[in-house]
């Protein structure tokens, strides 16, 4: 054997008897507590919060040492790229402002905001949502989701809502300016369900403050 692997006799038994060292085995045992970190979090965890993880079980090892194990096991975090939203570039026009910050109600399905925002989701990357709100027991009522922001988006979210809430005559549906719910075919829908249609003032986002705070926490859980 010694022959073959042109080495001495004497090298080969001390490979033999050479132990492991301490070293090697605490890069082991760190190995298997950051790999449970890591998939425990969904991959979503990169070296800062494995590192400080790390501190909560009682191992103190510094950040780059955390960092250097994650590079030679591979791991990485899961990041999602910068979105830049679509802007619309044509100018925006006043509407009528029914609800005019009143948004006090009796009863169930008397008001309604909806709003249009993007969400990244951990299946599709990331979509446009459209929400319904009603302002009585603030519960969204009816949404949609697409990878297009168009008025089709808007109408179906209004649809949903509609269909599962059947609402009486005299609901105000409040939006935005945006070109979604100012275009002539959701003038037409919301015209032929008998809705009024009211619109925030121009460059005022506390129209909408409620829906937003609503798509604000949204942003910040995880979404299949």
């Amino acid at each position: 054997m010694c022959k073959v692997l042109k080495v001495s006799r004497s090298s080969y038994y001390k490979h033999l008897n050479k132990k492991e060292s301490k070293r090697s085995i605490e890069n082991k045992f760190l190995e298997e507590q950051i790999l449970n970190i890591y998939k425990a979090n969904e991959c979503r965890y990169g070296a800062p919060k494995i590192y400080e993880k790390l501190k909560t079980k009682g191992i103190f090892i510094s950040l780059k040492r955390t960092q250097r194990l994650m590079s030679k096991f591979g791991i990485k975090s899961i990041v999602c790229k910068k979105f830049r939203p679509f802007s619309s570039r044509n100018k925006v026009e006043s509407r009528q402002n029914i609800i005019n910050r009143d948004f006090s109600t009796t009863g169930i399905n008397q008001k309604w905001v909806t709003d249009i925002t993007y969400i990244h989701t951990i299946k599709d990357g990331w979509c446009y949502l459209a929400s319904v709100m009603d302002l009585n027991s603030r519960k969204i009522v009816g949404y949609s989701m697409s990878k297009n922001i168009d008025t089709t988006l808007a109408i179906k979210a209004l649809e949903n809502a509609y269909k599962l809430q059947k609402p009486n005559e005299g609901l105000i549906l409040r939006s935005d300016l945006g070109s979604q719910y100012t275009s002539y075919e959701f003038g037409e829908y919301i015209k032929g369900l008998k809705i009024s249609h009211s619109f925030s003032g121009k460059g005022n986002p506390y129209d909408n403050a409620c829906i937003e705070s609503f798509h604000s926490v949204l942003k910040r859980k995880k979404l299949i």
